[in-house]
């Protein structure tokens, strides 16, 4: 009986040690041993045959002088010869404030020749009256915002809206003004007459304007027996201001006045369509013509105009008469 218990616990051992031989993982075969694979030499670096060639810097070819024939002007009308623009100032580093077409009239204040200039610039400059369809710019904080007046003694007319822009003129204090529209600080209006700006000379002509015909007076009654010779042509100049005419029946638009004592000197009188009378509105000139009376007007002479002299674009009309509204305001 010994003998079978000492067989079954023999045998129940066995068991026990195959099912933990059993449950043990395998153990991996040793790996063999690899060899480091041979250095292959890096291939030798060859230039792209379709690569882009390497730009050289030119130097910028010198600027060439331009050709620019001797111009002489005169105040008063020329016409554009060609597409320009007009600037800020005389020469190219004004900046554009308006375009000229061929064909134009503009009124020339006076010529400006540059002492120093570039080689590829004019040299001589015309300083025109600014085209009334160019606007211009004024700081708005010196604008009544109600009456649309300058409050500053003097306010100056910009290129554009900013104090970096070119000075196109001055306006006086208690000139009204035509608001176009509002930017920021800066107000945008019709030029005043006394606007300019620059344009290259050679680019106006000028033609000596051909004499106005002499008005007709009319036929006065003489006296029986006595006889009467026609008057002799008359050429005079005379110094003042323009300003429009106010009485709808006067003989012409325009006179000149004495802006001291703001009485009339003449009617101005002219037949030829390139003079504009308007552009002189407010400046003090000389005028230079032919002068007679009209039969109707007695009183103040009437010339016919032959040519303008500008003497001062920023005459401010003297004041005769002022209503103590007014006076309150000032």
């Amino acid at each position: 009986m010994n003998c079978w218990l000492t067989l079954g616990v023999m045998l129940a051992m066995s068991a026990v040690a195959q099912d933990n031989t059993n449950t043990l993982p395998p153990i991996p075969a040793p790996s063999p041993a690899v060899a480091p694979a041979p250095s292959t030499p890096a291939p030798a670096v060859e230039p792209a045959q379709n690569a882009a060639p390497v730009k050289k810097k030119h130097k910028a070819a010198p600027a060439k002088p331009i050709k620019e024939p001797m111009v002489t002007l005169v105040p008063g009308p020329a016409e554009v010869a060609a597409n320009i623009n007009a600037r800020g100032q005389a020469g190219l580093k004004g900046e554009v404030v308006s375009h000229l077409k061929k064909g134009e009239t503009v009124t020339v204040l006076e010529q400006i020749n540059l002492d120093k200039h570039k080689i590829n610039e004019p040299a001589q400059w015309a300083k025109i009256a600014l085209p009334s369809s160019t606007h211009v710019w004024v700081k708005s904080s010196y604008v009544d915002a109600a009456s649309k007046t300058v409050s500053a003694k003097k306010l100056n007319m910009r290129g554009g809206p900013g104090e970096n822009y070119s000075v196109l003129g001055v306006i006086e204090r208690g000139t009204t003004v035509n608001e176009i529209t509002t930017k920021g600080d800066w107000m945008q209006i019709d030029p005043p007459g006394n606007s300019y700006a620059f344009v290259a000379a050679m680019y106006l002509k000028q033609e000596a304007p051909a004499p106005a015909p002499t008005p007709v007076p009319e036929p006065q009654p003489m006296a029986t027996g006595s006889a009467e010779q026609a008057p002799p042509v008359r050429i005079v100049s005379h110094e003042g201001v323009a300003r429009h005419v106010g009485s709808v029946v006067a003989p012409t638009k325009y006179e000149l006045y004495d802006p001291a004592t703001g009485v009339n000197i003449n009617y101005l009188y002219t037949t030829s369509p390139s003079l504009d009378l308007s552009r002189y509105v407010n400046m003090r000139i000389i005028v230079t013509g032919e002068e007679g009376l009209d039969a109707r007007w007695k009183e103040t002479p009437l010339i016919n105009i032959q040519s303008i002299q500008v003497i001062s674009q920023n005459a401010v009309p003297h004041v005769i008469y002022q209503s103590p509204r007014q006076s309150q305001r000032h």
